[in-house]
């Protein structure tokens, strides 16, 4: 096992608490959806039963679990998990590309598959800083434990 690395415990504790919330929009239901920025269509989706909303939260939160677990592994908390170098790098990129992305949408893409979007710029903002910090800690602990992330546990 490796040893503890601060910075991965912290990404794995964000993973999850992103999860949790992805699941207590489901709970919660409309207002939920509403609060946390999903927008007004997730929420009248909602309130009509229909299923999409939470399938799309429950999938997010299932990735937010999983992501949450390869740092967990990388720190060393838990049983190491396949591909784990190879996964936090995955995880650290596709982090850093949904900030800088959610940022482009808001500021520099017209077009109206997006206006939902950028009607909603403080969400985006929001969200891409949140990812852009979750990144940054994925980052440094994966660069942190760089050389014992390819080691076979024993």
């Amino acid at each position: 096992m490796l040893s503890n690395n601060k910075y991965l415990i912290i990404a794995g504790i964000l993973s999850s608490l992103g999860a949790i919330l992805h699941l207590g929009m489901i709970i919660g239901g409309p207002d939920w959806y509403r609060f946390f920025g999903a927008g007004e269509g997730m929420a009248q989706m909602a309130e009509k039963g229909m299923a999409y909303p939470a399938i799309a939260a429950a999938s997010i939160a299932t990735v937010l679990f999983i992501w949450s677990a390869y740092a967990f592994s990388g720190a060393g908390v838990i049983k190491r998990l396949p591909l784990l170098k190879t996964g936090l790098v995955v995880i650290s990129i596709i982090f850093i590309i949904r900030a800088l992305f959610g940022i482009a949408l808001v500021n520099y893409i017209d077009h109206p598959y997006y206006n939902e979007l950028q009607a909603r710029p403080t969400f985006m903002v929001v969200t891409s800083l949140i990812c852009f910090i979750y990144g940054l800690f994925y980052i440094v602990g994966t660069v942190k434990n760089w050389s014992t992330l390819s080691a076979k546990s024993t």
